[in-house]
């Protein structure tokens, strides 16, 4: 009984290793692959030219220009700005399902902030493209409703359920008694929130953004669909951009295979990665500062 109680648990284990194995490893060939297409292309160009170059066209027969800074700005300005957005109304929401909402109310919030995590990104780009564009041109009087802000605002729609959700599972974890204490000390239920309950949850509700902005920076059909398209510096919230993401989309079916343009779609591919690899160390290292201070604190 013993032997096929331990034997069970070796198999457990040996197999949990080998799932956890096989995705260090699925990453590794693709990190591997990505390096191998991208970094032939800096035999033409330099790294400071790719990366810094201002202009984008690399079909040019004659003299072709891989510049990404533009695309690099475009990606920076559509994350920030639905991080802006989505990021205060993900974390409101999951504060007052949590904590403020009757149960009747909870039931019907809920299910409608989920409900917007099962939308496909197409048909969150199509709404943008059919209603909020035209919207975004006759309210605002803007000459095109495919711009930098039409593709931030559909990003954090589809930022906001994630945020709202793990934020939520954060402060539910927060033990009644730190609740219950703040409240016999005197404390009204706006100050235990604001005092007691969000910094207890400040670990939980880091990794909630982390993910949210995860998503809006690799995100690809939105920013192709509603961004606008143009390679260029934006102007204004208002402006047509085109993020890395939505240059690698749109382009990679038409680029020769191993060409330069080819290899330049690559090499932006992994600028991207790089950018969310940064992104996601510090956005750890945030998360487990804020940890080791909730820790503290308790």
């Amino acid at each position: 009984m013993r032997f096929d109680r331990k034997a069970k648990d070796n198999l457990a284990k040996y197999f949990f290793l080998c799932t956890a194995l096989f995705s260090i490893l699925a990453l590794a060939l693709i990190t591997i692959y990505l390096f191998m297409e991208g970094l032939p292309i800096f035999k033409v160009t330099s790294v400071t030219d790719f990366v810094f170059g201002q202009y984008w066209y690399p079909t040019n027969e004659a003299n072709p220009e891989f510049g990404i800074s533009t695309l690099i700005v475009a990606s920076l300005a559509v994350t920030i700005l639905s991080s802006c957005l989505a990021i205060p109304l993900g974390v409101m929401t999951a504060i007052y399902l949590s904590e403020i909402a009757t149960h009747n109310m909870r039931q019907i919030v809920k299910p409608v902030v989920e409900l917007l995590a099962s939308l496909p990104s197409v048909v969150i780009g199509f709404f943008g493209m059919v209603v909020v564009a035209p919207f975004l041109q006759d309210v605002m009087d803007v000459p095109v409703g495919l711009n930098l802000f039409n593709a931030s605002l559909m990003l954090a729609f589809m930022s906001v359920p994630t945020i709202c959700s793990v934020s939520e599972d954060a402060i539910y974890s927060v033990p009644r008694e730190l609740k219950e204490a703040s409240l016999a000390l005197g404390a009204t239920h706006w100050e235990t929130i604001r005092k007691v309950i969000v910094p207890a949850s400040l670990s939980g509700i880091s990794t909630a953004v982390i993910l949210g902005m995860s998503r809006a920076i690799g995100e690809t059909m939105v920013v192709l669909m509603v961004a606008g398209g143009a390679a260029m510096f934006p102007n204004s919230i208002f402006s047509p951009v085109r993020p890395m993401p939505a240059s690698i989309a749109a382009e990679m079916a038409e680029a020769p295979f191993r060409s330069n343009h080819y290899r330049a779609l690559f090499a932006t591919g992994i600028v991207l990665f790089l950018f969310t690899l940064v992104f996601n160390i510090i956005a750890q290292h945030i998360s487990e500062k804020h940890k080791q201070t909730g820790a503290a604190t308790l």
